[in-house]
């Protein structure tokens, strides 16, 4: 087809860097080609500076705190033109971590040329697997601190700002997808942000391991160089000083469980979403939920009345996506040949890909909550037309009454019948009721027949302010 088409929204291959470019650009500094050589080059220099801090590892001098900014600056200023600096290495090298170590090594010269005798102290006793992976621990810890958090929670407090008027607004059940016990609007809505609070809790409070123990994790190396250094105790230091958690036991690789970890509680996270998102799309079409018209938006190419839950449906596809690849990625990556094979290494370079979905979706979610609006009349219409779901009410209070098979009468009288307020009251005259519990049923309407829904929903969402 001729030439290359130049690289925009329109030409990328990905929605997720084309038509969804928008949504997705906060992650681009985190999870990108140019962010993993970025953390790469943290990781690089920060070892470095733990080395020089070590008295027993001669031949490195001790670094001042001026000379150790401007040694941290190679990282905090890196841009995407060190970052092009460092494919151009790697174009010759043909090994993207050993391009990263020639650019560091470079670059320390460039900033404190007395550092020059030293430069075989960058990636010192490093196989390239503790620099990767450090550097997909950071990036996993900024993406979930910075990005995927704040999603979460942006898409929580949007489901709590939309039921929380809605606590005592009742709302016919469907359970099998027939009539059920009433419930209220708020409490169904309550439920869900219960269940994404704690999988977002989960997520908050999962740790993210790393390890710096060399060729096949036994600090092989470290000891050879210098046998006096205590090298468990200073990587540990070295690898919490990141803000992460150590792992101490391992081969080449980190083993990926804690990635594993994070990736099952997205998915977790994300079914919670899915569940609402067709729950939702079912409430429109029942027509309790009304959709606030947009502008100039089009429904239907041919049906110009329609106006369709496309936010809703667009999240559920791509969570279907996102869900896809966190799921071949926590069963791939924990499993590596021996002590260690490549097949992780390009299974990781989709991460950003999965974020993106998921951040895609909790987007369509959230633009899906802000068109929302409650058919109150529409909702109230079908609670009130189904008297027959007080049938529980009846025979519960049968039971406490003693009365004999209560639930055998009231399935005779009420199963598969539809029942008005006058059928309804007509059917009490029928069952042996005590005067107390006859007239504490006459007073009761399917609207009032929530139980505590009003007060659960509150206990989540709070109460109107």
């Amino acid at each position: 087809m001729g030439s290359a088409l130049p690289f925009s929204p329109l030409t990328a291959i990905s929605p997720l860097d084309g038509r969804y470019s928008t949504r997705t650009s906060v992650l681009a500094p985190l999870v990108s080609e140019f962010a993993l050589i970025r953390y790469r080059v943290r990781v690089e220099i920060e070892w470095f500076l733990c080395l020089a801090a070590l008295d027993e590892v001669a031949g490195l001098p001790a670094l001042d705190s001026p000379r150790q900014a401007r040694l941290r600056q190679i990282w905090e200023d890196f841009d995407v033109d060190d970052a092009k600096h460092v494919r151009a290495l790697e174009a010759e090298t043909n090994h993207d971590v050993k391009a990263v170590e020639y650019f560091v090594k470079n670059a320390v010269v460039r900033v404190d040329e007395a550092l020059k005798p030293h430069l075989e102290f960058v990636h010192f006793a490093c196989t390239s697997e503790d620099i990767n992976n450090l550097a997909y621990a950071l990036m996993m810890h900024d993406a979930r601190e910075l990005v995927l958090l704040p999603a979460m929670d942006r898409l929580i407090d949007a489901l709590r700002a939309l039921g929380r008027p809605l606590a005592d607004v009742p709302m016919l059940s469907r359970t099998h997808g027939q009539a059920a016990s009433p419930t209220t609007v708020g409490k169904e809505l309550a439920n869900v942000v219960a269940r994404l609070e704690r999988q977002a809790a989960t997520l908050r409070g999962a740790e993210i391991l790393g390890k710096m123990n060399g060729a096949v994790g036994n600090y092989n190396a470290h000891v050879a160089a210098y046998p006096q250094v205590d090298w468990p105790a200073r990587s540990r230091e070295f690898v919490t000083a990141l803000g992460l958690s150590f792992n101490e036991s391992t081969t080449q690789i980190e083993p990926h469980d804690y990635l594993a970890e994070l990736f099952h509680g997205l998915i977790r996270f994300n079914q919670v979403v899915l569940d609402f998102d067709r729950d939702a799309w079912g409430y429109i079409a029942l027509g309790y939920f009304k959709q606030r018209l947009v502008p100039g938006e089009t429904g239907s190419s041919t049906m110009p009345h329609k106006v369709n839950p496309i936010d809703f449906e667009n999240s559920e596809g791509n969570i279907g996506l996102a869900n896809a690849i966190l799921g071949h990625l926590a069963e791939k990556l924990a499993v590596s040949r021996w002590q260690r094979d490549l097949s992780d290494s390009t299974a990781l370079r989709n991460v950003g890909s999965a974020f993106g979905h998921c951040l895609v979706a909790w987007d369509g979610t959230s633009k899906g909550i802000g068109k929302i609006a409650i058919d109150r009349d529409r909702i109230a219409a079908d609670v009130n037309a189904t008297w027959e779901v007080l049938s529980e009410a009846v025979q519960t209070l049968l039971r406490a009454g003693g009365s004999s098979q209560p639930y055998e009468q009231l399935k005779r009288l009420t199963r598969g019948r539809k029942l008005d307020e006058a059928v309804y009251r007509a059917l009490l005259d029928e069952l042996d009721l005590s005067p107390e519990a006859r007239a504490r049923l006459l007073r009761l309407t399917p609207e009032e027949y929530t139980g505590l829904a009003a007060k659960l929903a509150r206990s989540v969402l709070g109460d109107e302010v």
